[in-house]
């Protein structure tokens, strides 16, 4: 177990300990962007790989009790979880987004505020927010818990952090684009500042998500051994 916490933590304090804080600007200022942008990717990737190697070890280890276990009810929302997953994630990354890695030119548009960032100015960590969430409600068990929940945590912790680094660098710009936009989703409608207008999200957007989201769960079985559906 301490292989797959060892791997969860390095992967989550690299991205709020080095990407989230005045460290990034310290290190860009010493070895310019494109250098850090390089190293860090790296990084990333092989603290992903860790990760997904330590939680393949620990599957089947004598250590990995399960706190819970699955029913055909958390199974059924986890669906529907998932599917809202995959609509946040893939129109997140297809939006036009200043939260986006190197996108902060977006805030020039006149037009930028419409469609999913209505909604919520991370559409993509809250898309894996639901992501972790759905797969915590049918897997209980330890190794689980830390994977999952820790890309849980960090996705949550990971919206502060970029709005801070984001008012860090831009000033007034990001906070024109804050003040009419919200972290919590539905948060800026609630509020009487933004109006719900699903038309402005695009149709091809939904449909691409759909189509992910099915062909992954079609995939499911091959990639991780476990079926999606059943």
């Amino acid at each position: 177990m301490t292989n797959l916490l060892a791997a969860a933590a390095f992967f989550i304090l690299l991205h709020l300990l080095v990407s989230g804080t005045r460290l990034r600007g310290a290190l860009t200022g010493t070895i310019g962007e494109g250098p850090y942008m390089g190293l860090f990717s790296l990084a990333s990737a092989a603290g992903l790989a860790w990760l997904g190697f330590a939680f393949a070890d620990s599957r089947n280890a004598d250590w990995n009790l399960a706190y819970w276990e699955v029913t055909p009810l958390t199974w059924k929302i986890q669906l529907g979880v998932q599917a809202l997953a995959f609509l946040f994630v893939v129109v997140g990354l297809t939006t036009p987004n200043p939260t986006s890695v190197r996108q902060e030119g977006a805030l020039d548009r006149p037009d930028l505020v419409k469609g999913m960032l209505r909604i919520t100015r991370h559409p993509f960590l809250w898309g894996l927010v639901l992501w972790a969430g759905g797969h915590l409600l049918v897997n209980g068990d330890r190794a689980s818990i830390a994977l999952f929940g820790g890309l849980l945590v960090l996705a949550l912790f990971g919206t502060a952090s970029i709005d801070a680094k984001r008012k860090r660098a831009l000033g007034d710009k990001w906070n024109a684009f804050a003040a009419q936009t919200s972290n919590i989703p539905f948060g800026a409608i609630l509020t009487g500042r933004q109006t719900l207008k699903l038309g402005e999200i695009g149709l091809w957007r939904i449909l691409a998500a759909i189509v992910v989201y099915i062909a992954l769960a079609l995939a499911h079985p091959f990639l991780f051994g476990v079926s999606a559906v059943s």
